[in-house]
């Protein structure tokens, strides 16, 4: 589930936006329902989830992250559980029957369409739109960050959804709604209860970030994921935004490193 570009980026109007006021995102209260990316680490995953744990940790160690911030599981938590919705949810689930595609799908749909009308706390919403300012209000992208990704046995890939060049603030709300109801995708609800999580233990976080407006893009591997062979760097990369690599969008061209020389092995 994820929302494409719906036009070129311009890079002078991405270089002529405003500076981030990140001074603005830093005085966030260590306990914030909205938080800069900066304040997340590794062992924040049920703050955070896998993408804003990993991001923050990142941006510790000095490596170059575009800016942005995290709307965090405390968030979901309370705007689900004071709407009401935590208890539909838990009725919808009730029809999922054990490898009934349809059932999971129907169950699915209807809880997204509750997530299409959810009503944000106006606190939070306020808090969101303020982070975003403190941005420079700039074309983002707008990612899901489950407390079940990311993991050594499970990692959820492509399950969540992704909005890209979000522009302003009532499409910024509507990407973070699209978001938690991607939780609740069919594969992702089918995927925990084949792995063996608890639906009600499981939060999503929400992270934005200031769009790249990449001509190039990929994922890089820092082991082989198809020999586990740890001496390889596996690069898979396509023009354009990396959605289309990670959401198989496209066939990207793939290349195999040496990981002590960087040397490419295979093409």
């Amino acid at each position: 589930m994820s929302t494409e570009p719906t036009e070129t980026h311009d890079r002078g109007e991405q270089e002529d936006a405003e500076k981030p006021d990140v001074d603005s995102l830093l005085d966030a209260p260590p306990q914030s329902e909205v938080v800069p990316l900066e304040t997340l680490r590794r062992n924040d995953l049920e703050r955070g989830g896998g993408k804003g744990a990993n991001l923050g940790e990142l941006i510790s160690v000095g490596l170059p992250v575009p800016p942005g911030f995290c709307v965090t599981t405390a968030a979901y938590r309370r705007a689900v559980a004071e709407t009401g919705l935590a208890e539909a949810i838990d009725e919808a689930l009730r029809d999922v029957r054990d490898e009934d595609l349809a059932s999971t799908e129907a169950a699915s749909a209807g809880i997204g369409t509750l997530f299409e009308d959810l009503p944000l706390p106006d606190d939070l919403a306020e808090a969101i739109l303020a982070a975003y300012r403190s941005l420079g209000v700039p074309p983002v992208a707008v990612r899901s960050s489950a407390t079940t990704e990311d993991l050594p046995g499970a990692s959820f890939a492509g399950q969540q959804a992704t909005s890209l060049n979000v522009r302003g603030g009532d499409e910024l709300l509507g990407a973070v709604r699209r978001c938690w109801a991607s939780l609740w995708s069919a594969r992702a609800i089918a995927y925990r209860k084949r792995q063996g999580f608890h639906h009600e233990r499981t939060a999503v976080a929400v992270v934005v970030q200031r769009l790249v407006p990449a001509e190039v893009s990929g994922v890089i591997f820092t082991a082989n994921p198809v020999t586990g062979a740890r001496h390889e760097l596996v690069i898979n990369a396509a023009s354009g935004l990396g959605e289309a690599v990670v959401g198989g969008l496209t066939t990207p061209d793939s290349f195999i490193l040496d990981h002590a020389t960087l040397t490419v092995r295979a093409r």
